[in-house]
């Protein structure tokens, strides 16, 4: 007789989109009824960035995650908008940091209506997540959120110190992933759990899921920046390097390299000297950098998924371990 467990069902994408579709179409409703304002130039920044669509992954998850311990309700619709809201705000930040023009194949809005335009809606957005959230009258929601947008403040500035920062490691990187990615999947995920009532060690579960899920997701991103289709990515090749970011595809590739390759590397980085793009690339492939940092984000999705081992089995939890897969196996 053979013992052995039988291998946890996993979605794929269609099926968790199509599993989460109804309760999403009544978040993307909420959320446009909310960005709602009677200063013209915050709707037309706000819906260029929302009608730019993604995955709304991050929403997604907090529906997901209400569905595998519960019944979804309005407050989780609710705590999706607020997230997708945080989310949002941080990219209208990060494009005017980085000097992006280019989002999801897209101009960004800081390239339409200006710097200042996009930073003060990104505030906008924030401060309405922050009314949304109030109104739910729970403390513990509040505390959550409040510490997660505090968090996620401190890794835009530790990202900021490691700009053209030749000596970031591979432990400062995933400081930084925690804290930009990491923290605000993991937030959904426990306020999914919150909301449907489930006890503390399922909301701890899932959080773990979500963080672990975050430097999967990041990582993942990172190692298409040097490897993906622009087209499909809807950005330049490259644009981490541009920004003067070293992710993990070229931290590797510099800890690997010969004292003269790394000299040179450094000056790259240092520079964000995109014409040397075919150099760094070539220095990636020869240490085998995509392949590690592929593995390391592997080993990301798998403790996500080790996360979920005590809960119940359903559709919405056979949709978080796709999730985690998708993570890493995507090609955009």
């Amino acid at each position: 007789m053979n013992n052995a467990a039988a291998p946890a069902a996993r979605l794929d994408l269609p099926a968790i989109q199509s599993l989460a579709a109804a309760d999403m179409a009544q978040v993307d409703a909420l959320i446009r009824r909310r960005l709602a304002s009677d200063v013209l130039l915050i709707n037309q920044v706000a819906e260029h960035i929302v009608s730019a669509g993604g995955k709304r992954l991050r929403p997604m998850l907090v529906m997901l995650a209400g569905q595998a311990t519960g019944q979804v309700r309005a407050d989780h619709h609710q705590l999706a908008a607020i997230v997708e809201f945080i989310h949002t705000s941080t990219l209208l930040h990060d494009d005017v940091v980085d000097e992006s023009d280019l989002r999801r194949g897209r101009s960004t809005a800081n390239a339409i209506w200006g710097n200042a335009a996009s930073v003060l809606v990104g505030d906008f957005l924030y401060s309405r997540s922050f009314q949304l959230m109030v109104e739910l009258d729970s403390m513990a929601v509040m505390r959550l959120l409040a510490d997660t947008t505090n968090r996620i403040a401190e890794g835009e500035v530790l990202q900021l110190l490691h700009v053209r920062n030749p000596d970031t490691d591979e432990a400062a990187y995933l400081r930084v992933i925690e804290r930009k990615t990491a923290v605000l999947f993991a937030a959904g995920t426990r306020l999914g759990a919150m909301a449907s009532s489930a006890d503390a060690a399922t909301q701890q579960a899932l959080y773990d899921y979500g963080m672990q899920l975050g430097y999967a997701f990041q990582i993942a991103d990172d190692v298409l920046d040097y490897s993906g289709d622009a087209m499909a990515l809807g950005k330049n090749l490259g644009d981490d390097l541009a920004e003067g970011k070293a992710t993990l595809p070229l931290i590797h590739a510099m800890a690997q390299a010969t004292p003269e390759r790394r000299a040179r590397l450094r000056t790259i980085v240092e520079q964000g000297d995109t014409t040397a793009l075919p150099e760094v690339l070539a220095a990636i492939a020869d240490a085998g950098s995509l392949a590690y940092s592929r593995a390391r984000a592997v080993e990301y999705a798998d403790a996500a998924e080790r996360a979920l081992d005590g809960l119940p089995d359903n559709d919405a939890l056979a949709a978080l371990r796709g999730l985690a897969r998708y993570a890493v196996e995507r090609g955009y």
